[in-house]
This record gives structure tokens, C-alpha cells and sequence, in this order.
């Protein structure tokens, strides 16, 4: 199949050397201080580092670059669940501890993504986009629609999910585009025009090419998208942009990023990918790499998930699943001998995938069977209340294509009634009661298509176990290593 975005093998090395090392950049610059909502200064690292800073914003691909080389590419929501109970558990912090919180509780995202969790809008999965980009480059829906799957773990529903598309779209175009405006308008291309992730990005972009000031373009992102909490999504979005259109040249861009305040490590890291990229290893002055080296250092809360030692692992098995993703789910760009972007850059602007997988419903489970995507539609919270009946529906998608059911099953406890509503727009509807309900039940699907019979277990809360969580409180945490209680890091007597 003749494909045509071209990846020269030589480029796609550097530039993912470059963007692993840059987002090492950026982070260690922001960490010291994050979530300060002051205008900062610098110029330079202050404090002077000795290494790379310890941070989530590489560390969480780096259990999905573990997940992709044990399970594959074509791995779904549940697959990253499944790491995610395996490497991160240890995560205490906002939407992290919440999707572990649902995780544990039996749910399956993206429902597990949502529910009970008041931190959908922040920072946690925008600064997990370069994996997708890079094993996806040249194209931009396949790289948003894998963010997809990773975003919904713990932002369903939330602006958090819009920006993880965004900029895996942007980055994966940058391996053949460098003009920052295009590039913007083809992550801008994968997400919804309302989201304030498009609208504070617009923004940003406008107060640059109007010559805002850049103190008064950061005051008036703030003024318009500002929120109390510092990792907000919009606000530190559009630092991100303020910093690259505003710098002249890799540091300046950078600290304008950082100087803006607030999620300082992951404004800096993101930018620090997006400028790596870009500009490759030759883009990035001596000045700023020699602090930090080219090791990995890993956060204390990140479990043995077979982390690279260095940039060069991590580039050499970066490569390695990009060469099978492009071979196997990429009908736009392909490996060659030289980089060669399209005379059409249309095909960059394609956003079928992005939106299929907007598509879908956050307030499902969804697991990969044989292939294939089974979900279940909670048409609503997770729960089922005694006395009351829920609708629940069932569906099945392959490849972004919804499959035929011929017939559909659900098992539920003993004592619980199950009756077979029919079906509508192609899922097969339930409707669930029962007078007692225990915290946790397991629902059992069985689905028929004419190519397949897929069986998944699914959960339901009863009213004991979703009584609610009060907004902008984290999980508890252990009182000396800071972990999230029930996954203590704390050394063993």
C-alpha cells in the first residue's frame, strides 16, 4: 500500500532522541516551581541541576511502551488499565489516585475514568502524548485516536482528554511539518471547536499574531480559562502555546513557558518535546543538556516496569513498536530512506479516527475480546440501586466499525431480574433490577456476531460503594512516603 507521508529512519531517530530528551529538559527546569501561580524569571535551570528531574510526565509512558511491547499495537483502554495496576499504583496525586480508586473497585475505563473523580479537567494525561506520537509519526488521527485510549483512564469526559489528543496529533505531525501554526491547527483538527483546550489554544495563538504582550496575553488566558487549581488543563495549555510563539530560539521558549507559573514541569516538558522534535539533537544547545545527561531517572512511585536506562534504550524501543504500528494500523505515513512530507498536507488534516473515538461513550466499560471492543453502556452512573431499575445496553466495535450482534447475553447475580429490551442504533438493550444489592456485583456479556463470540465480565456498584466523594480531595495517602495508602512505597521491615 502506497502511503504518503514518508519517515526517513535517520530523522524519526533523532527527532524521538530529541523529544525524550527535551521533555527531560523541560521537566527539570518547571519541577522546582510547580504549581507556584506567581510570573517567574529565569533564564536558565535555577537550581542547577546535576540530573534529569524524576517526573510522572515520563515515567506513565514509560509503562506504556511496556504494555505496547507485551501486548502489541493494537492494545485498547483496558490493556493500559491493566499496566496501570501493574506499574503506577503507587500515584497518589488527583486524577491518578482516582482512576486507581475505580480500578480498584472493579470498573473498567473509561467509565473508571469519570466517575467520582473531580480531576478529569487537569494535567495528567496531556503530558502523556509523546508515546503515541512517536510510535504513530506522520500520522496525526492515529496518534489522537491512541491518546484516546490512554486519556480516558483517568479524564473521560474531560478537557485533560481533549489535550493528550491534541498534542499527540501536533507532535506526530512534526516528524514532517515544522511551521508551528500549521501544526497547531492540525491538533486543533482532532478535537471538539467548544472544548476549552481549542479555545484557550485559539486564543493564545490570536494574542501572539495581534501583538499582545506576552504578560498580557498570560494575564488574559487567566482571566478567561483560569482556575483555581494549578494543573488546570486550559490555563497551562495555553502557557504552552504562549511560551513557543513567544520565544526566539529553544531556552527563551521554554522559560516563557515556565515563567507563566503554575504546572511549570509539565508546561516545560511538553514544550521541551514539542521543540525537540523539531529541531532535533542539533536543536538543542549543549547549555541545557549537559546538566541533566541522557539517564532515566525514575520517580520513587513508579513500579519495575522494565524502564529504559537511558534516552538511547528508550529511542532504540521507541522505534521498535513505531516500525510495527506503522506496518500494521498506519494508512498514511510509512518508513523510507529520507523524510518526505505530502504535496497535500490534507492527509495531516484527516480526523476520521480522532472523531471515531470521541465517539465513543464515556460512561461504558470497555474491554479488547479477540480483537475486538466490547462495551458495556451503564446509560448513566455505575451503579444499580435497589428497587430501581437501569437500562444497561451492549456493544461491539472492530477496527472503529461497529460490528452486528446476533445475539446478545447477560448474566447477572441470583435474585436479580434481566430483561431483553430489544435493540437500538445497533446495542443490545437490558434493563437490570434487583431489591438488594451488594457494594460490587459482576454482570457477565456474551456476544455473538457472525465472526466471533466474545465474553466479558463487567462491574456494577450498588449504592454502599458509590456514596460519593467530596470535589477537589485527594485519595489518602501514607503519612511518609507520600504514596497512595493502599500501594505504600514505604521499605519493608
Amino acid at each position: 500500500m502506497s502511503r504518503p507521508v514518508e519517515i526517513g529512519i535517520e530523522d524519526y531517530r533523532d527527532k524521538v532522541a530529541a523529544c525524550w530528551l527535551g521533555k527531560n529538559i523541560g521537566g527539570t527546569l518547571g519541577a522546582p516551581y510547580e504549581c507556584r501561580k506567581q510570573i517567574n524569571e529565569l533564564t536558565f535551570y535555577d537550581p542547577l541541576p546535576d540530573a534529569s528531574a524524576p517526573n510522572d510526565d515520563l515515567d506513565l509512558q514509560l509503562a506504556w511502551l511496556k504494555c505496547l511491547e507485551d501486548r502489541g499495537v493494537d492494545i485498547a483502554c483496558g490493556d493500559l488499565a491493566d499496566a496501570w495496576v501493574a506499574y503506577l499504583s503507587a500515584y497518589p496525586w488527583n486524577e491518578y489516585g482516582f482512576c486507581r480508586r475505580n480500578l480498584g473497585r472493579g470498573l473498567r475505563p473509561p467509565v473508571s475514568g469519570c466517575f467520582e473523580n473531580y480531576y478529569i479537567d487537569e494535567m495528567g494525561s496531556p503530558i502523556r502524548s509523546e508515546i503515541w506520537a512517536c510510535i504513530a509519526p506522520g500520522d496525526p488521527q492515529l496518534a489522537a485516536a491512541l491518546a484516546w485510549h490512554d486519556a480516558v483512564l483517568d479524564h473521560a469526559g474531560g478537557e485533560g482528554l481533549y489535550g493528550e489528543m491534541f498534542w499527540a496529533a501536533l507532535e506526530s505531525a512534526a516528524f514532517v511539518v515544522d511551521e508551528p501554526h500549521t501544526l497547531i491547527r492540525i491538533g486543533l483538527a482532532m478535537i471538539p471547536i467548544w472544548s476549552r483546550i481549542s479555545r484557550v489554544i485559539r486564543d493564545a495563538v490570536w494574542c501572539h499574531d495581534h501583538d499582545v504582550p506576552w504578560a498580557d496575553a498570560r494575564q488574559r488566558i487567566l482571566d478567561a480559562f483560569g482556575h483555581h487549581n494549578p494543573c488546570h488543563a486550559p490555563q497551562n495549555h495555553g502557557f504552552t502555546i504562549l511560551g513557543w510563539l513567544y520565544g526566539t530560539d529553544f531556552g527563551d521558549r521554554l522559560c516563557k513557558a515556565v515563567n507563566c507559573g503554575y504546572d511549570t514541569d509539565c508546561t516545560g516538558a511538553t514544550l521541551g518535546s514539542v521543540l525537540g522534535l523539531l529541531g532535533g539533537a542539533a536543536g538543542i544547545p549543549a547549555r541545557w543538556r549537559e546538566p541533566i545527561g541522557e539517564a532515566i531517572v525514575l520517580h520513587k512511585f513508579t513500579g519495575d516496569c522494565g524502564a529504559p536506562a537511558d534516552v538511547a534504550e528508550l529511542t532504540r524501543r521507541t522505534e521498535a513498536v513505531a516500525r510495527q504500528m506503522l506496518a500494521q494500523r498506519s494508512d498514511a505515513a510509512a518508513f523510507a530512506d529520507r523524510t518526505a512530507a505530502p504535496d497535500d498536507l490534507s492527509v495531516l488534516f484527516r480526523s476520521h479516527r480522532a472523531v471515531a473515538a470521541l465517539a465513543r461513550d464515556p460512561m461504558s466499560a470497555i474491554e479488547r475480546v479477540d480483537g475486538c471492543h466490547l462495551a458495556l453502556h451503564y446509560h448513566g452512573e455505575p451503579v444499580l440501586r435497589p428497587g430501581i431499575a437501569k437500562v444497561v445496553s451492549v456493544s461491539v466495535v472492530e477496527r472503529d466499525e461497529p460490528l452486528c450482534i446476533q445475539r446478545a447475553e447477560l448474566a447477572a447475580p441470583e435474585g436479580w431480574s434481566v430483561e431483553r429490551l430489544g435493540v437500538e442504533r445497533g446495542a443490545w438493550r437490558f434493563e437490570l433490577r434487583a431489591h438488594e444489592v451488594a457494594d460490587r456485583s459482576q454482570l457477565t456479556v456474551v456476544v455473538h456476531t457472525a465472526e466471533h463470540t466474545l465474553r466479558a465480565p463487567f462491574t456494577i456498584l450498588g449504592p454502599g460503594e458509590a456514596q460519593g466523594y467530596p470535589c477537589n480531595v485527594n485519595v489518602p495517602r501514607c503519612e511518609v512516603c507520600g504514596a497512595r495508602k493502599d500501594a505504600c512505597v514505604c521499605p519493608k521491615p
